[in-house]
């Protein structure tokens, strides 16, 4: 049985999931969403909560899964390519060289960047090819903090990822419905998830990891630090980073 059919856990997900996905009209009626899946943990739960709003809340659209086999010789996407059968999701696996070219070819230093504009581009293309018009992403609350923070310690600017945001030069719309989710509430919910560990050997050394144990060393200190940042970057009435279509404004 599918996970999505009895889950009280990932009912509980499905809210604040839901509430993205209709104030900023991320999906709709005949769209053709692909979900870039690593096979980490955002990725998966993001995977079963679309496969499960597709189920069950009355909006008709295609959804595909996608991985970029970025050539490491220890990955193993059997399990997931087991999970999406299970969920009724089709599903794609991208190989590329991205991980010699980086990190044998180049010796990257700071591959990060590098490496997730390659494995957009071969997203892209893969979902391109297919005819999808939007791409769905897996992050979370966190991670619009982090990328607020970096933005700010690195670059000197108050900015994050948007919510929605369409690339022209591909035509694909990027979505990101877990916006509002919390990364503490996916860690629960991933346990029952087939997790595959990234090989990658820049994992726990990158600047955004920095930003992490920064917040939780404020937290300290300074209890639901975390949130105050997210609600000053969501909350249309104070600094206003993002702003909703109209008619579609986040209530308190």
């Amino acid at each position: 049985m599918a996970l999505y059919n009895c889950n009280m856990e990932l009912n509980n997900l499905l809210s604040p999931f839901r509430r993205a996905i209709n104030e900023y009209r991320m999906i709709e009626s005949g769209d053709k969403v692909a979900v870039g899946v690593s096979g980490g943990k955002d990725s998966l739960a993001l995977l079963t909560m679309l496969a499960a709003y597709q189920k069950y809340f009355g909006v008709p659209f295609d959804l595909l899964a996608v991985t970029i086999d970025m050539g490491f010789e220890q990955s193993d996407f059997d399990p997931v390519a087991r999970y999406c059968e299970q969920l009724g999701v089709n599903y794609s696996i991208v190989k590329t060289d991205i991980a010699e070219i980086i990190f044998n070819v180049r010796k990257e230093k700071n591959p990060c960047s590098l490496c997730a504009k390659m494995r957009r581009g071969a997203l892209n293309t893969e979902i391109c090819n297919r005819g999808f018009n939007k791409l769905a992403l897996g992050h979370h609350r966190d991670d619009v903090v982090d990328t607020f923070l970096l933005s700010l310690f690195y670059e000197g600017r108050l900015n994050t990822f948007q919510p929605v945001s369409y690339m022209s030069r591909s035509g694909v719309t990027l979505i990101r419905p877990m916006i509002y989710i919390p990364e503490r509430d996916l860690v629960g919910f991933a346990k029952q998830l087939p997790v595959v560990q990234a090989p990658c050997p820049a994992n726990r050394h990158t600047e955004r990891e920095h930003m992490k144990q920064l917040l939780k060393e404020l937290a300290k200190t300074n209890p639901g630090i975390e949130e105050k940042f997210a609600n000053a970057i969501m909350h249309p009435e104070r600094y206003n980073l993002w702003t909703p279509p109209q008619g579609n404004q986040p209530k308190e």
